[in-house]
């Protein structure tokens, strides 16, 4: 992204994602400059080959800045709640890297991915299910202890059953639901009000950018199908003040996807507790 003016977010509960080898490398002025709030990307090869100190450079400058951050775990090739025993064990070492991380950056959330598709867990859900629990109770309490909520993001679910049976298997206040409104349109094919209505308690979280149904383009707002202003005339209806993170993929999409915030002037605030 060329570094030309961009108004910062309307509201300092607004995040913008960046991978953290893009922020280590060549993004960190354009969010410092333009006091925009990062959702920090784990994925890829940084938690092997990045120690403390390269965390903590950047974590440092945010902070000088008096700026917020959220980090998002990583999701590529995990299996948190696997059959195979070495492979979980594998995944849960992964995010334990992450969620230490949380000490450092004093992150507002870190968001999750569940690593459940049908075709491969449906039919020994409760064995997956166990095995899922096993991971993230291990992993919410360092989360906790930085003052840092544990957000299960929906991916290529088909409907909010299992956020729900694992949301209520945690029974933990610092758990909760993030609604990643891309995935909606490009995996599960379903609007929001479903997922809202089972998993309304646990919101805190919001992933904004578009698409036509087609697949995750990650678009910004507007430029799909999606219904943003109905989303947010709910929310605002039920008093849901999620923190939002906006995932473009060009400066100019980031740019797009800002006013449509300003002109929807979104019900933002403090992030949804539970109930």
């Amino acid at each position: 992204m060329q570094q030309t003016p961009i108004r910062p977010p309307v509201t300092g509960h607004c995040f913008v994602n960046a991978p953290f080898e893009r922020l280590s490398h060549d993004l960190l002025d354009l969010f410092l400059s333009h006091r925009l709030q990062p959702e920090i990307g784990l994925d890829g090869e940084c938690l092997w080959q990045c120690n403390d100190s390269d965390f903590s450079r950047i974590a440092r400058c945010l902070r000088e800045r008096e700026l917020a951050c959220t980090l998002h775990a990583p999701f590529t090739d995990l299996a948190p709640g696997g059959r195979e025993e070495r492979i979980v064990d594998l995944s849960r070492d992964k995010l334990g890297r992450a969620f230490a991380l949380t000490r450092i950056f004093r992150p507002r959330t870190i968001v999750c991915h569940l690593g459940f598709e049908a075709h491969k867990h449906a039919a020994r859900f409760d064995q997956w299910l166990h095995r899922s629990l096993t991971t993230w109770n291990e992993l919410i309490p360092v989360a906790e202890r930085a003052g840092t909520r544990v957000m299960f993001e929906n991916t290529y679910e088909k409907d909010p059953s299992v956020h729900r049976r694992l949301l209520e298997a945690l029974d933990s206040k610092n758990a909760g639901f993030c609604l990643d409104v891309g995935h909606l349109l490009a995996f599960a094919g379903t609007g929001w009000q479903q997922w809202l209505d089972e998993l309304g308690p646990w919101l805190g979280q919001l992933h904004l950018h578009d698409n036509d149904g087609s697949g995750d383009a990650h678009l910004a707002m507007g430029r799909g199908t999606f219904d943003f202003q109905g989303l947010f005339s709910f929310l605002h209806q039920h008093g849901h003040r999620p923190l939002m993170t906006l995932e473009p993929h060009s400066e100019e999409d980031l740019r797009q996807s800002i006013n449509a915030i300003r002109a929807m002037d979104l019900p933002c605030g403090t992030y949804g507790n539970r109930t």
